[in-house]
């Protein structure tokens, strides 16, 4: 079962990875030290004066527990945890985690996440719908850093319970991307040469909305057209998106 994200529907039983991005002066820029992560679940039978949310401390990670996220820009951090039916139940949690972003300043950055039902559905039919991708922005300039924007949006009947299991899923449902260069008339055919990204997944993931980070310089991407599409698997099924175009230049 792959780790999802916080806004990714998680149910007890699956493995969550929190995240934190830091940036100093709009960029991305590594702290001192995440002293540690706390989860909280926000109980209102709990609440008081001193604390009014309900907060329940369920889960503590110290400073050796957050794994920090090797790349070009440094400043993402991370946390696994396993939502064991132990420790968590359906509901909303905060999580807070306790930065000491330099020498003269610290601080703490709250999170919300929510732990759903298990998404059973039971039918006479198997799964027969479908589903249609967007992605944002179809046009980078050569030598930009981009987050690219894919949405996964069920084809299914609207106005029922079908549709809303259906957008939850999707939430849910890994995807990954795929690049290559379109093919012109003086350009070789083989396909091994034109692939730039080939089933990368798209890990960063807020509600039927993906994002990936498009590096054309890293990926020494030139200028022209290229073919992006998008694979998403559900139930016993891979969804294959049309050959979507993105314009580099």
């Amino acid at each position: 079962m792959p780790v999802k994200e916080r806004n990714q529907n998680p149910v007890i039983g699956d493995e969550l990875s929190l995240r934190l991005f830091t940036y100093n002066s709009n960029h991305r820029q590594q702290v001192d030290l995440v002293e540690k992560v706390e989860v909280f679940r926000i109980d209102p039978s709990c609440a008081d004066e001193e604390n009014p949310e309900g907060r329940t401390l369920v889960a503590e990670f110290s400073a050796g527990q957050v794994e920090g996220v090797s790349d070009s820009f440094g400043g993402h951090y991370r946390v696994f945890f396993l939502l064991e039916s132990e420790l968590f139940t359906i509901g909303r949690y905060v999580d807070v985690w306790t930065v000491r972003f330099s020498e003269n300043q610290s601080g703490t950055v709250t999170n919300e996440f929510e732990v759903l039902s298990d998404l059973w559905y039971a039918s006479d039919m198997p799964v027969v719908y479908d589903f249609s991708y967007g992605f944002r922005p179809n046009r980078v300039r050569k030598g930009e850093r981009r987050w690219l924007t894919v949405e996964v949006v069920p084809n299914v009947p609207r106005s029922s319970d079908l549709e809303r299991y259906y957008t939850n899923l999707a939430m849910a449902s890994p995807v990954r991307i795929s690049v290559e260069k379109a093919c012109g008339e003086c350009v070789p055919k083989e396909k091994d040469l034109r692939i730039v990204v080939e089933k990368a997944p798209v890990e960063f993931r807020r509600d039927s909305e993906g994002y990936y980070f498009l590096d054309t310089v890293e990926l020494d991407m030139d200028c022209g057209i290229y073919n992006v599409w998008f694979e998403l698997e559900f139930g016993e099924s891979t969804y294959i998106s049309d050959n979507l175009q993105l314009q580099v230049y």
